[in-house]
């Protein structure tokens, strides 16, 4: 089958292949896919910038976003079968989204909102379960909360805006003038164009800041909490709990609070706090998701679509910083009936 491998880390490490159809375990689905997307951590991963927790062995096929019908089942699976149409985000270490078929675990894998394209639905599983583990499961916002949220017009700023929303929270975030319409329009209350103002003289008080920036933004964003607040960073410093997430060595966790040690000192003097979230694979909570994005209280938001054979221009596109919204999506069919 033709895939995109990582042959080596670094910035030219990926190419097109021509690989082996996956194994199906006991367990596993294979999938056909139909369109996969973009997301930074593919990046990250082809880099190299997190081969001490994240150990892939190359050549491996990038990608971690899912959207296909289903060829074969292994004997142990339970409420998949051939023909459907899934979704999913492949946990760490079996990604390859970036390929004609994929084996996923069953536990990763949802039925895709019937609602959606293939390339709708291929936008959605990291970004949505970010959101929904961040929101729902780690910070647990409740109606009558504030939420800050950076980047908004982005892949996950675009979907925890909406979440956020459907969770009752009051939602603020940061966008520059030509988005500022979009975020409006997937819910956002107050809005602020980083190009013009500093969010940090504009908005206070908040419960929840998902900081999609880091470095000086994150600091910043400490300012903006009230009193036991919390700061959520995806794009670090990492901590101890990432650490024990991906189940590396004890002294790893060390190493990574020491990476954060200034933030959570800062956040700690402000008296509030400061985590890194790295999403996981988890199918049930795709379910969930569907149900929202199925009812129309989600909805995918989608910068450009490539050609399968155009996947590493995708990436570049995406690197480049030329998406203005939402997310880049790769479709293996693109005429798609």
């Amino acid at each position: 089958m033709k895939a995109f491998v990582v042959e080596k880390y670094g910035k030219d490490g990926a190419r097109a292949a021509e690989v082996p159809e996956p194994i199906v375990g006991d367990r596993d689905v294979l999938v056909q896919l139909r369109a996969t997307s973009i997301n930074p951590l593919d990046k990250l991963v082809r880099n190299g910038e997190l081969k001490q927790v994240l150990k892939y062995k190359a050549p491996f096929v990038l990608g971690h976003d899912v959207a296909g019908i289903v060829i074969r089942v292994g004997p142990a699976v339970r409420g998949l079968k051939a023909g459907d149409e899934v979704y999913a985000r492949p946990r760490d270490l079996r990604i390859g989204g970036f390929a004609e078929f994929i084996a996923i675990d069953q536990d990763d894998v949802s039925p895709k909102p019937a609602s959606l394209t293939f390339e709708e639905a291929a936008a959605v599983p990291l970004v949505a379960l970010a959101s929904w583990q961040i929101l729902v499961d780690r910070a647990r916002v409740k109606p009558g909360q504030k939420v800050l949220i950076h980047a908004g017009a982005g892949g996950l700023g675009s979907t925890a805006i909406q979440l956020a929303k459907h969770l009752g929270a009051t939602v603020a975030t940061t966008t520059d003038t030509d988005t500022e319409k979009l975020v409006r329009s997937l819910g956002a209350d107050v809005v602020i164009d980083y190009t013009k103002e500093d969010f940090s003289t504009v908005v206070s008080g908040y419960d929840l800041v998902l900081d999609t920036v880091g470095g000086a933004n994150l600091e910043k964003s400490l300012t903006v909490l009230k009193p036991g607040g919390l700061a959520i960073g995806v794009v670090g410093p990492p901590d101890a709990g990432f650490a024990k997430q991906l189940g590396a060595p004890r002294f790893m966790g060390v190493v990574m609070n020491t990476l954060s040690r200034k933030i959570r000192k800062q956040a700690k003097a402000l008296g509030v706090r400061y985590q890194f979230f790295f999403m996981q694979a988890n199918g049930f909570q795709l379910r969930k998701l569907a149900a929202l994005y199925d009812s129309g209280k989600l909805r995918p938001v989608i910068d450009r679509t490539f050609p399968f054979d155009q996947t590493l221009d995708a990436m570049a596109y995406v690197e480049q910083g030329r998406t203005k919204a939402g997310k880049v999506v790769v479709s293996m069919v693109p005429d798609n009936d």
